[in-house]
């Protein structure tokens, strides 16, 4: 058994991976034979910053937006609704940004001191 304990930005995570002896050896074959091969070396994908610091800048400036609201100004902020939901997600995970239960739709509220 394996556990992994940790937070996404506030919230918190307990993870258990069960894995049987076939499981536990094939992954260390795996984890052997990793260093051996030679992949080629690729910088991990950075989400658009401009788009990052944009979609802050709009709920700080809002101080609070709806759910529905902020998806959609999100979106044409991105260009498309993927990018737009993404944009939401990482808000919804940022420490910067509270969010709380409205009538209808999620409620997200600037944290920040200004």
């Amino acid at each position: 058994m394996l556990r992994i304990r940790g937070t996404v930005g506030d919230l918190p995570v307990d993870l258990t991976l069960e894995l049987d002896d076939g499981d536990w050896a094939r992954l260390g074959a795996h984890l052997q034979a990793a260093p051996a091969q030679s992949a080629p070396t690729v910088a991990p994908a950075k989400p658009n910053d401009d788009h990052w610091q944009s979609a802050q800048a709009l709920l700080r400036d809002a101080g609070q937006l709806s759910g529905l609201e902020l998806l959609d100004r999100l979106e044409g902020l991105a260009g498309d609704a993927a990018a737009g939901k993404r944009l939401l997600v990482r808000l919804r995970h940022s420490a910067k940004v509270k969010v709380t239960s409205g009538a209808d739709t999620p409620l997200y509220t600037w944290v920040e001191p200004l």
